[in-house]
């Protein structure tokens, strides 16, 4: 019955194919320095936005800014130059074990440090700030400057941390080519150990001259960088020195690699002043960029995400990043070794500290002037929220919107969460828009034209896969569900309207 009730509703819901112009869309504003968002696994209604000099951890919940931070570590942090907070992870378990960590330069000295907080156990928006506890650190960092920071769990499950070469200019003290030092590096890390340690799988281990921890070399200062959530390959963004601004690709699980600071810069050879034997420029064991970008007139290159989300199915596989200075974001399609399709997709956005990628994988932009912006069709989407929702017995609203498009080829996920756990639910479509008060509620597809039966699962979660095909038109869809803590026992999620381009 659900399967033929989904073929009748393709039929409804059928568009042509349209071009997608991209805009970015403030979600939020009045942030001091954002430097990184991003959000746990399955969360589709939170954010965190975190904070380079306040040590705050914002939440952006379903469009709207929250007052109470999530978490503080303003006390812990030491700020000035490129030092403050720098870096967060959500535990790949979080939704049971309420782990996240943090990176941040120290109060005191700037070494680096990663610490481990729980979420509270009485509010899901606020942290226990007495949960911290120290896992990694402290790194010694000489300068102000190329701390890096960035953490990020992998599809193995470890923690990644990346680490500049310690600062200054020219990396005086060659430490990205140190074996015996932490700065210039990539770490894989075991967060089941206290303090976290290299696995024993790590490339360099048995290797003496090695620190166990390191999982690749000759970094400059990898600010932002991430992992494909569908392949697990790796996307570095490596700040320049005086020319060249460089992306870095890694192949999933493959660690032991030399990426060639300061030998070389980019392409080109730099220096190799202070180094211990390192490799000559141009050999073999040094790993090229797959693509550079001049200093001037960019300045700091912002690694970024390959987009695997359902809003934009025709830019899945892209990889999208930035520049600090110009503000602008790029687009481009990496494989077999080479790019193609460089795009310029937006400038100006101010000073972009980082890309952001949510539960879902739809993309976001940091930028000092204090706006978090998400990265979208310029004609939004298909879905249109017209209100009408009810606080459920749970005390939250059923949140139904649109994951997709319904162009051909594609495919929209009509979603509703929050509801109540294993719940019977239905979702109701109609041409027609017709409010009509019923059982405490307001229903808006008056009268349906289909009604498709479903259950939410134990998050509270429901979701009908529609195809889409082509003609135009617009609908108008919304979620019942049963909640026996209603006086009528059924709650209503907000209704939409669905548009056919």
């Amino acid at each position: 019955m659900l399967v033929r009730s989904i073929v009748a509703v393709s039929a409804l819901l059928a568009a042509n194919v349209t071009a997608q112009t991209l805009v970015a869309t403030p979600v939020a504003t009045g942030f001091a320095r954002p430097i990184y968002a991003c959000s746990p696994i399955g969360d589709e209604d939170r954010l965190f936005v975190c904070e380079q000099h306040t040590g705050l951890i914002r939440i952006i919940k379903r469009g709207t800014r929250l007052t109470t931070p999530f978490l503080n570590i303003f006390t812990r942090i030491l700020t000035g130059s490129e030092r403050g907070f720098l870096g967060m992870a959500f535990d790949p378990a979080y939704a049971t074990n309420g782990f996240f960590y943090v990176s941040y330069t120290r109060a005191g000295d700037g070494a680096s440090i990663i610490e481990r907080f729980r979420v509270s156990t009485a509010n899901p928006d606020v942290a226990d700030a007495t949960s911290g506890l120290v896992g990694f650190g402290p790194v010694a960092q000489p300068f102000s400057n190329h701390n890096g920071g960035g953490i990020q769990f992998g599809p193995d499950g470890y923690l990644y941390f990346g680490l500049g070469d310690g600062g200054s200019g020219g990396d005086p003290s060659c430490n990205a080519q140190n074996p015996a030092s932490l700065l210039g590096k990539f770490m894989r890390l075991d967060t089941a150990t206290q303090p976290y340690s290299g696995p024993a799988s790590n490339p360099f281990v048995g290797n003496t001259a090695y620190r166990r921890e390191i999982w690749s070399v000759g970094w400059r200062n990898p600010w932002r960088w991430s992992f494909d959530r569908d392949t697990g390959e790796m996307f570095v963004g490596d700040v320049g020195q005086n020319t060249l601004e460089e992306l870095d690709y890694e192949p999933a699980a493959t660690g032991g690699r030399n990426y060639g600071w300061k030998v070389m810069e980019g392409i080109n050879c730099f220096n190799t002043a202070a180094c211990t034997a390192p490799p000559a420029c141009n050999s073999a064991a040094l790993i090229r960029p797959f693509h550079t970008i001049p200093t001037s007139p960019y300045c700091s290159i912002i690694g970024g995400y390959v987009y695997r989300g359902c809003n934009l199915p025709a830019l899945r596989g892209l990889y999208f990043f930035a520049d600090y200075c110009t503000g602008t974001v790029w687009s481009l399609n990496y494989a077999s070794g080479t790019f193609t399709n460089l795009t310029t997709r937006f400038t100006g956005l101010g000073n972009i500290t980082s890309l952001g990628e949510d539960a879902r994988g739809e993309l976001y932009v940091c930028s000092l002037n204090g706006t978090v912006y998400r990265i979208q069709a310029q004609d939004g989407g298909p879905g249109r929220d017209l209100g009408f929702g009810r606080i459920g017995g749970n005390n939250v609203q059923p949140l139904f919107d649109v994951c997709g498009r319904l162009e051909a080829g594609f495919s929209a996920d009509l979603v509703m969460r929050g509801a109540p756990a294993n719940a019977a639910a239905v979702l109701v479509i109609s041409t027609s828009n017709t409010p009509t008060p019923i059982l405490g509620g307001t229903l808006v597809p008056v009268p349906p034209d289909l009604v498709l039966a479903a259950s939410t699962n134990a998050n509270g979660r429901v979701a009908v896969t529609v195809p889409g095909g082509s003609g135009t038109g617009l609908l108008y869809a919304q979620w019942l569900v049963a909640d026996a803590g209603l006086p009528e026992g059924v709650g209503f999620s907000n209704a939409i309207s669905v548009r056919i381009p």
